[in-house]
């Protein structure tokens, strides 16, 4: 699965030829919803996950004439949510994001999980992808990676940096900058990424990693102070802040990404119909344009580049949580 700043993360013409190799001739599920299909975020209203999935699942139900209802289960990581997707009746009624943690991190972090992240879903759509954003809270002197760097040096220990909970790439980005920049801080997990930003602005936490889209109205707004992206390119939402690779870590990256997720043993020909519904409204300017605008790179593909993809991560995030030593 491969990143691009264009609308879809592919052109044109290999957005078309995904749509129609996934449809194929009777294929189709032409009676495919017939009623509202449910759609878990497994993650709170207003961050990155539930921001994405309310522009996608509209642009979903215009295409498809059914709705669909977005519903937000919060929980250890996102792996409640997950666990509902994997457990639902695999009808193509009970969809879900797919994220990050619950997919490819939490089994290396929590040594039991309700579900095999292999085995229990049946990958759908790639969706998209985004760096986050170090932020500081105004209080804290410095404005840069390097001066915070010093500071943490100068104060080991002082530093408390807030996540939406262990495994989530909040929590993963501060965990290796301080394995990268050799300093102590102190990890703060809340239950949701805005109760974090809310403690993040009163200065009760000092510093954040989180979601572009989520915490751009609050730097912008003058209300905390960005400093670097996790990415190895800087965002086109922020392009006046560096990396934190350029800034002072180099090679540092962390990058949340999420897709379309069913029960497994959901038929094929409902996946497939998803697929293409998906890869077609990546391409329209309700989704993909709007997504691009905020700092997302959308990918388009096929359900197996979704699983590979899924599988490559893991593998990657293993070795992160075994080489910080982060524990549940």
């Amino acid at each position: 699965m491969k990143r691009g700043r264009r609308t879809a993360g592919i052109g044109t013409s290999s957005l078309l030829a995904v749509i129609c190799v996934s449809i194929g001739p009777g294929v189709m599920a032409a009676d495919y919803p017939t009623r509202p299909v449910r759609y878990i975020v497994p993650s709170a209203p207003g961050g990155s996950p539930d921001i994405t999935a309310r522009i996608l699942t509209a642009e979903l139900g215009r295409q498809m004439g059914q709705q669909f209802v977005v519903d937000n289960r919060v929980g250890a990581s996102g792996i409640i949510g997950t666990d509902l997707i994997a457990k639902a009746a695999p009808d193509g009624y009970t969809i879900g994001q797919g994220l990050t943690p619950a997919l490819a991190v939490m089994r290396s972090l929590v040594p039991k999980i309700p579900y095999d992240a292999d085995r229990d879903f049946q990958p759908t759509a790639p969706f998209y992808a985004t760096p986050n954003l170090l932020a500081v809270t105004l209080s804290l002197p410095g404005t840069s990676v390097r001066e915070l760097i010093d500071y943490g040096k100068k104060h080991p220990g002082a530093l408390l940096f807030a996540s939406s909970g262990n495994g989530t790439t909040f929590h993963l980005g501060g965990e290796l900058f301080k394995l990268m920049s050799g300093t102590q801080m102190v990890h703060v997990p809340f239950k949701a990424a805005q109760t974090a930003m809310t403690d993040l602005q009163a200065g009760r936490v000092h510093l954040m990693f989180n979601s572009v889209a989520s915490i751009e109205p609050h730097v912008k707004a003058g209300k905390l102070r960005g400093l670097a992206v996790t990415s190895l390119k800087r965002s086109a939402a922020f392009p006046e802040l560096p990396t934190v690779s350029e800034a002072g870590l180099p090679g540092f990256e962390v990058i949340a990404w999420a897709g379309v997720i069913a029960p497994a043993k959901t038929p094929k020909t409902i996946v497939a119909r998803l697929n293409a519904e998906v890869n077609r409204a990546l391409a329209a300017p309700a989704v993909g344009g709007k997504l691009t605008a905020l700092g997302y790179e959308l990918f388009g593909g096929t359900p197996e580049q979704f699983a590979e993809h899924i599988r490559k991560e893991a593998v990657k995030w293993a070795h992160v949580v075994k080489r910080a030593g982060i524990t549940e």
